[in-house]
């Protein structure tokens, strides 16, 4: 227990003084946003916990930056970090039994609150069914 208990504590520091330091050196380059994020079911709109969400900085042509953010969702489907800095921001949201979930946002406002959709997954798509596409004969 004791053991595990440092274990837990060594972590914290860690992610405690990376988070601290990548908003830090974000606070130097313009204004920052503090991000919200909701992750809900399509189907119902019940909160999905325990969701990976994964901000990535994105560059100018489209392409993913080195570093990344990753956070967790409480039981409300619920999750928030301060120091984002504005620009290009993709989000990409996994959780089991969902599709995974990306898009890109601007960020361009001191707060703003995201929603996620996530759906279930879809059925396999197979080459061998007919799925109405098939040419009409003339």
């Amino acid at each position: 227990m004791n053991r595990n208990l440092m274990m837990v504590t060594a972590l914290a520091i860690v992610f405690g003084f990376g988070t601290a330091g990548l908003a830090a050196a974000q606070d130097d380059e313009g204004p920052t946003s503090a991000l919200r994020f909701v992750v809900v079911r399509d189907s119902d709109g019940k909160p999905v916990r325990n969701a990976q969400v994964v901000l990535h900085p994105v560059k100018r042509k489209g392409k993913q930056a080195k570093g990344e953010i990753e956070l967790k969702t409480d039981a409300e489907g619920r999750t928030n970090v301060d120091g984002i800095p504005y620009g290009p921001l993709r989000v990409q949201v996994l959780a089991p039994h969902f599709q995974t979930f990306g898009e890109d946002y601007e960020i361009n406002k001191t707060e703003m609150e995201i929603t996620v959709k996530l759906k279930h997954p879809g059925g396999q798509y197979s080459v061998y069914e007919n799925h109405g596409d098939e040419k009409k004969p003339q």
